[in-house]
């Protein structure tokens, strides 16, 4: 097969995702890429600007199929394009949907790049979603903004989306962080805490930074690596946490090479999510790999990914990172790390082998 990917955002979990599916796929896949900036303008313009470059690519080499990230208009590429190539069956990969993608005040949401997730899924031939949380937000996000379209009832929507969709984990490359495992030697007696998200306000550090605060003000004995990526501009809750927790701070800031990121969570005895929003997972689950026991809330994407034993309700963290402290026994590393064998390329290559395969009848 012959497929050519067009991801106007590569870069981030977009990147690394692609970049294992052409190492662990056997598939002759071509690329057409953006950087990963600038997201509300690769929405609007990215099928204008690759339609021209398709065209020059499609004189010397056929496709099979056009692979897009829910970052390319769909409908809109289809209609730019001429016969044949806009016959070619379509497929999308839902990383994220814009009908649930966190806003920090409602007002800012713009409907109309949801509006664009969905036309992008009716013109597709076939679409997955990484998770099952992604595709009922996408899916109650269509069904609330078609109660409030004016004169005009678009009936079997939610139906059709069903019927052409499907769950696809994207695969994770395990091998550094196995090697990492495999040759650290923890020299930390005390339990460490993982943070490794990115440092913005969906994530809620300012809640995970509380808790810390908690237990260190009862006198337990823990350690912490903070790592994610960070930015420009980033809440102020980890200046001052670098100030508070300066004794239990073994590191504190984005590392630039998957190794060093790999030896770090290796160190790590216990992982923490307080998100607000979570599509997929892939740090928590990096994290597990490496050994790490999982804390997490019991809401969005999470309960698909760990049993209901990992998950907390409700501001019921400090409670149950104290009840892990006071029971060393509960770290069990050789169990964390069985969890994560489902979400390897080694496990999920093979089912995106048979999507890909699966070609429409028009084809």
């Amino acid at each position: 097969m012959r497929i050519l990917i067009l991801e106007p955002y590569y870069g981030g979990s977009h990147k690394t995702f692609l970049d294992g599916l052409q190492t662990h796929v056997p598939i002759d896949f071509s690329l057409l890429t953006l950087p990963a900036r600038k997201w509300k303008w690769r929405m609007r313009l990215a099928a204008p600007f690759f339609a021209d470059r398709i065209m020059s690519l499609y004189k010397n080499k056929k496709f099979d199929l056009i692979f897009c990230s829910s970052f390319v208009d769909v409908a809109t590429l289809r209609s730019l394009l001429p016969v044949p190539v806009s016959r070619l069956p379509m497929y999308t990969y839902f990383h994220e949907n814009q009908f649930a993608y966190p806003v920090r005040r409602k007002d800012e949401r713009d409907f109309h790049f949801g509006l664009t997730n969905l036309t992008t899924v009716l013109a597709s031939d076939r679409v997955a979603f990484n998770t099952g949380y992604n595709r009922q937000t996408f899916l109650t996000g269509v069904e609330q903004i078609l109660k409030i379209c004016p004169d005009m009832k678009l009936t079997g929507m939610l139906e059709k989306i069903e019927a052409k969709s499907i769950i696809l984990n994207p695969g994770i490359d395990f091998s550094l962080i196995d090697q990492a495992e495999k040759n650290i030697r923890k020299k930390v007696d005390s339990p460490v805490i993982v943070w490794n998200h990115r440092w913005e306000h969906d994530k809620n550090p300012k809640y995970f930074f509380k808790t810390l605060y908690e237990l260190a003000d009862e006198g337990l004995d823990f350690k912490v690596i903070i790592l994610g990526q960070c930015f420009r501009s980033k809440p102020a809750v980890f200046v001052e946490a670098q100030d508070k927790l300066k004794q239990q701070i073994l590191h504190c800031g984005f590392v630039e090479t998957r190794e060093k990121y790999s030896r770090l969570l290796a160190l790590g005895d216990i992982v923490v999510s307080t998100a607000k929003h979570e599509f997929y997972g892939i740090s928590i689950i990096e994290a597990v790999r490496a050994g790490c026991i999982p804390l997490l809330p019991d809401c969005l994407s999470y309960p698909e990914l760990f049993p209901a034993q990992y998950l907390y309700e409700n501001k019921e963290l400090f409670k149950r990172l104290k009840s892990i402290f006071h029971d060393p026994g509960a770290i069990d590393r050789t169990a964390a790390r069985s969890m994560t064998d489902r979400f390897s390329w080694k496990q999920l290559s093979g089912k995106y082998l048979k999507w890909f395969s699966d070609l429409p009848d028009s084809a």
